[in-house]
């Protein structure tokens, strides 16, 4: 089990009714443990790192998609850190890994970034700590673009006009579509300086962690009406493409290793990724370590590359004291 992670507080999202006692006064614990250090842990975490670790233990009616929504995570997020659970019956009393702590991209900490492989959008407020939301990206062929851009418009309501992409896609779409359920830019839309692409709402909620769009940024409908209200026309926009993400928090280095976009794909079909291969952090790990390479646990960075599960890891063994 890899250093560090199950030593960190827990927060227990939800526990089943039906499980055994035994169990749940386990996870009565762990959650009681856990919502008593939330205030040391929040600011411990100040650095490169957000959120702190969550479990969540299923009932018999959830989905995969369903407790994506409602712990703001997306579909392929959740796929990846919880391989062989079947989205659509995962049963009752299953424990699932929540990625619900991230580490922040390698750009600056200004605006917005999005980092495409974890299908993440962070936003750096000019003050207090920075939130991040989980997006739908653009589709293989409509690859949402990399670089830096702003947003050039805001607008409640927005008037949906297809490409002509899209209208070769599909020769029945109509000229534009008008606020309303039918609409698929939601409710609240960002326009960027990149012509034709926007940062937006969704009709179809359950597409946000998948590649789905033709290039635009889709968010939750609650994810973009907070977004919207918390930025201004102005706000600089940068999009990364970053596989491998490290950083440190409270004198801790931390990895998270994201499948390929490709690989995304047929985690959202399949459960499993396309490829076996393992992704390969270690200059990375050197790199960041510096002085303190010595204390990496090279076996959990590795078992992190192989994984490619999204999910952020402690990869320095904690200085004895």
């Amino acid at each position: 089990m890899p250093v560090g992670y199950w030593r960190r507080p827990v927060r227990v999202a939800s526990a089943s009714p039906t499980l055994p006692l035994g169990w749940r006064r386990r996870l009565a614990l762990a959650a009681s443990i856990a919502f008593l250090a939330l205030d040391t842990q929040a600011r411990a975490l100040a650095g490169d790192v957000i959120g702190i670790p969550e479990i969540y233990v299923t009932q018999s009616r959830d989905t995969l998609l369903d407790i994506a929504r409602d712990h703001d995570i997306g579909y392929v997020e959740i796929r990846a850190a919880n391989p062989g659970i079947d989205p659509w019956l995962p049963g009752a009393g299953k424990v699932l890994t929540l990625p619900s702590q991230h580490v922040l991209p390698d750009a600056p900490r200004r605006g917005i970034v999005i980092n495409l492989p974890d299908m993440r959008l962070y936003y750096y407020p000019p003050k207090g700590e920075p939130r991040s939301f989980p997006i739908g990206i653009g589709d293989e062929g409509w690859e949402t673009p990399v670089g830096r851009t702003e947003i050039v418009d805001k607008r409640v309501h927005p008037v949906w006009v297809p490409t002509k992409s899209e209208h070769e896609e599909d020769p029945d779409l109509p000229p534009s579509i008008g606020p309303g359920p039918d609409n698929p830019m939601g409710d609240y839309a960002l326009y960027l300086g990149w012509t034709g692409y926007a940062i937006h709402g969704t009709n179809k909620p359950y597409s946000i962690g998948r590649r789905d769009s033709h290039g635009c940024i889709r968010l939750y409908p609650r994810d973009i009406e907070w977004l919207y209200r918390a930025v201004a026309v102005g706000t600089r926009v940068t999009v990364v493409n970053q596989p491998i993400k490290i950083g440190w928090s409270a004198g801790e280095l931390y990895l998270e290793v994201h499948p390929t976009q490709a690989d995304a794909d047929s985690l959202e079909t399949e459960g499993v990724p396309r490829s076996s291969e393992a992704a390969d952090a270690d200059g990375l790990v050197t790199k960041a370590a510096g002085e303190d390479v010595a204390r990496v646990d090279w076996y959990t960075v590795h078992l992190a590359e192989l994984r490619r599960d999204g999910v952020a890891v402690q990869i320095t063994r904690p200085v004895p004291y």
